[in-house]
């Protein structure tokens, strides 16, 4: 299925980029109709009880005219969802793990670089149900897929912001000025910049679907930078394994004053700033990060065979990226990364059609059969896309 962009007409992915992108809010009306109908309320109050469903149940008590939340994480039982109390929600993460179909919507946010999807969490609520007032880190489109919900959208908030107290969730009461209050219908979208206040409440049983986009931490990336250092993994660091060389003033014998270490500071930044082999570790940390998958992948059950996969393109099938995972690739050096790792054991003709995958390609059988020059090397890829089908790298698509 070939999914348009979901934005209006009169906005370019270049305008939304350029305006809207971490600065300010959209409404895209039924900006992405392919969703409704794909699940009911149902649907996802079975899967939440699935074993290895990552999952919360939010529950809002009403004490002495006062709110008390209470969290449940998964795994469930049917007991948990007895005796709620009037107002609560369920959510549900990584929900494209258990339907291609709705993971195939990630096409419509195709003007945002795959590196920076998370997953798409679904919310479903009665009426009056909802998490409460909060911001959250990341960037989000919120997609209504089945019934409504009203949205307030109000003030900018930072790591500052105030929550209430004693609350097992970071919520607060002060909205700020609202610059959006609207219900959303089947099909329409919200966008949410990150760290911008919102407000979601249930006006009928609905489902509520977050296209979650985000950034690594910077606590991250050092993580992933001292990771690589420990391991090296076949990069040269020898520049940067340097003692450094310090001049110091008379000081007390036990005293490390604040010049020596402001002077530490400035000699390791810059040597990080002018080192080729630490630009190198770099960009290889900020692959790692940026394509791993904060869930574990389920295990592929079916297996793939060369033979029947060349029949199955052969009658019209084809190849895609399975939105489960991140492919992301790097220029100069080309390296490709899958889920954190970097899969070095790619010939040149794996790793261009590895590429074109990441980049939203289809393969066909006659773009298959363009790029092998005999039968031997046909069946060579054949097998690789048999592995890669074998790992949810990708998902083969049958002809109707």
């Amino acid at each position: 299925m070939n999914i348009p962009f979901c934005l209006p007409e009169e906005i370019t992915p270049e305008i939304f980029l350029q305006n809207y992108w971490q600065k300010k809010p959209l409404v895209i009306r039924n900006g992405l109709p392919q969703i409704v109908g794909l699940f009911t309320p149902k649907d996802i109050l079975d899967l939440a009880l699935e074993e290895d469903v990552v999952a919360r149940l939010v529950q809002c008590h009403h004490i002495d005219d006062e709110k008390q939340w209470q969290v449940k994480i998964s795994p469930f039982c049917e007991q948990d969802f007895e005796n709620l109390p009037e107002f609560w929600s369920v959510l549900v993460q990584n929900l494209e793990q258990w339907s291609p179909e709705l993971g195939e919507l990630w096409q419509a946010f195709g003007f945002i670089p795959q590196w920076q999807r998370d997953d798409i969490m679904v919310s479903y609520a009665p009426k009056g149900g909802s998490v409460g007032k909060h911001y959250d880190e990341y960037d989000v489109f919120l997609v209504q897929g089945y019934g409504q919900r009203r949205w307030q959208l109000g003030k900018w908030c930072d790591p500052s912001t105030e929550f209430n107290p004693n609350q097992p969730i970071r919520i607060f009461d002060d909205m700020g000025e609202l610059v959006i209050d609207e219900v959303m219908n089947p099909g329409d979208i919200l966008y949410v910049p990150s760290r911008m206040a919102h407000y979601g409440v249930a006006e009928t049983d609905c489902l509520t679907f977050s296209f979650g986009l985000r950034f690594p931490s910077s606590v991250e990336l050092l993580d992933k930078v001292n990771h690589h250092l420990q391991h090296q993994q076949n990069i040269d660091i020898s520049q940067l394994n340097v003692p450094f060389r310090l001049g110091i003033d008379s000081q007390p014998n036990g005293l490390l004053d604040p010049k020596t270490v402001a002077n530490f500071k400035e000699q390791l930044t810059y040597l990080l700033q002018t080192s080729d082999q630490f630009d190198y570790l770099f960009l290889h940390s900020v692959a790692t990060a940026v394509s791993s998958r904060r869930y574990e992948q389920l295990e592929i059950d079916e297996a793939f065979y060369p033979d029947e996969l060349q029949t199955a393109l052969e009658d019209g099938s084809w190849l895609i990226q399975d939105s489960n995972v991140k492919i992301v690739y790097t220029e100069n050096p080309l390296r490709i990364y899958v889920n954190g790792e970097w899969i070095d054991e790619l010939n040149e003709m794996e790793a261009d059609l590895l590429v074109r995958i990441a980049n939203g390609d289809t393969i066909s059988w006659n773009k298959l059969a363009s790029k092998t020059q005999d039968q031997n090397e046909l069946e060579l890829l054949l097998d690789c896309l048999c592995d890669w089908l074998d790992c949810g790298w990708i998902l083969l698509n049958e002809a109707e």
